[in-house]
């Protein structure tokens, strides 16, 4: 009973210190502003979290993370933010369902027949 007892023990400490995160650390750090504006960054932690960007500072920016998902599965996202916005990617996001044909064939139609602009009188 107390072997049993002192192993399960043993196997919640090592369960508990894997879990633990906080006494992870910098293991990268890069850092680096230009005069024209445009940056670079770059920073890893011992517990597998990689990050990186670059961009020209308020127009654009591109850059990744990879990071151990609690679960165990990796993680990898990669990202855009421009004019067009912010546009992540990456296995683990969810994906749109398809369009549904009736409202493909509704668009095809909008776009083929135009709505044409009448002028109010004042």
């Amino acid at each position: 009973m107390f072997k049993s007892a002192l192993i399960i023990s043993l196997f919640l400490v090592a369960v508990t210190r894997a879990a633990d995160e906080s006494q992870s650390q910098t293991t990268k750090y890069l850092n680096d502003i230009k005069p024209d504006g445009t940056y670079s960054w770059e920073f890893g932690t011992s517990n597998g979290i990689d990050a990186q960007e670059s961009g020209l500072g308020g127009v654009q920016a591109a850059g990744s993370v990879k990071y151990t998902a609690p679960d165990g599965s990796p993680i990898q996202l990669e990202y855009t933010a421009d004019e067009n916005g912010y546009r992540p990617t990456g296995a683990h996001l969810p994906t749109p369902p398809p369009t549904p044909d009736y409202i493909l064939k509704a668009l095809a139609y909008i776009e083929a027949h135009p709505f044409k602009r009448i002028q109010l009188k004042n």
